[in-house]
């Protein structure tokens, strides 16, 4: 029975980059999109660049009878489902709180907080007689907070205060459940930056740089295999020790 993986959001970018991660360890990669043809498109090169079993999932975010079905689904397959790593987030972007109306506010939070319960809740169900792991993509605007993004930043240190009371819940079942608490990611918002503007954010961080996805994909990784058997509850801050600088940029 081979070992699998549920990754969200991993048609592209961070979550892709986990999915090539747990791929080249011989994982089998179930992925989600909020496109069909992503999350196929997806599998597919999985699927050829490492040789390995994968398939795609359409999850909207919203619908919860989308989560049943992959469930369902996966239930049915001969598969140790080992990990599941929770990386889709809606991102909130340009949402003043003096102008931001309720019910966008609200889908932020249903999006990034009780769907990724959900998802976490029916891993564990399918995880509980065997163990396994259950890795939050957090951020670390949830501790230094930035203007515009309120929601977010709310839904990300929900996701934290989530991953410490579920990795209480869970312990007795072997199931382990864990935060990557990101900073900047070099994403596509990083590529349309000038030079000037990537040096000037790569001076805000103690190391020098900002974050690659495999950066990102190796932290996750870890936190899902044996080699942290006995971490639980707890978080990995991959931001170039930005959180630790009280001045950035001095």
């Amino acid at each position: 029975m081979k070992n699998a993986v549920i990754i969200t959001g991993a048609s592209s970018g961070t979550g892709y980059a986990i999915a090539e991660k747990f791929a080249s360890e011989g994982y089998t990669v179930l992925l989600t999109s909020r496109s069909r043809d992503g999350a196929d498109l997806a599998a597919e090169e999985i699927r050829k660049n490492y040789d390995v079993c994968a398939k795609g999932y359409r999850l909207s975010g919203k619908a919860g009878s989308d989560v049943y079905e992959m469930f369902s689904d996966i239930k049915g397959m001969d598969l140790r489902l080992k990990a599941v790593v929770l990386n889709a987030a809606d991102l909130g972007m340009d949402m003043p709180c003096l102008t931001t109306e309720m019910d966008r506010f609200r889908e932020v939070l249903e999006t990034n907080l009780c769907w990724n319960f959900l998802i976490a809740q029916q891993s564990a169900l399918q995880m509980k007689e065997g163990g396994g792991a259950i890795v939050f993509i957090g951020s670390n605007t949830c501790r230094r907070a930035i203007s515009n993004r309120s929601a977010y930043i709310a839904s990300k240190g929900g996701i934290l205060s989530l991953s410490k009371a579920l990795a209480v819940e869970l312990g007795s079942y072997h199931i382990r459940v864990n935060t990557v608490i990101a900073g900047s990611i070099k994403t596509r918002r990083w590529e349309l930056l000038n030079d000037e503007g990537k040096e000037a954010k790569k001076r805000r961080v103690p190391i020098g740089d900002i974050a690659d996805f495999a950066d990102i994909a190796n932290a996750v990784w870890f936190l899902s295999s044996e080699s942290s058997r006995n971490i639980t509850g707890a978080e990995i801050v991959v931001d170039g020790g930005a959180e630790a600088h009280l001045f950035p940029g001095s």
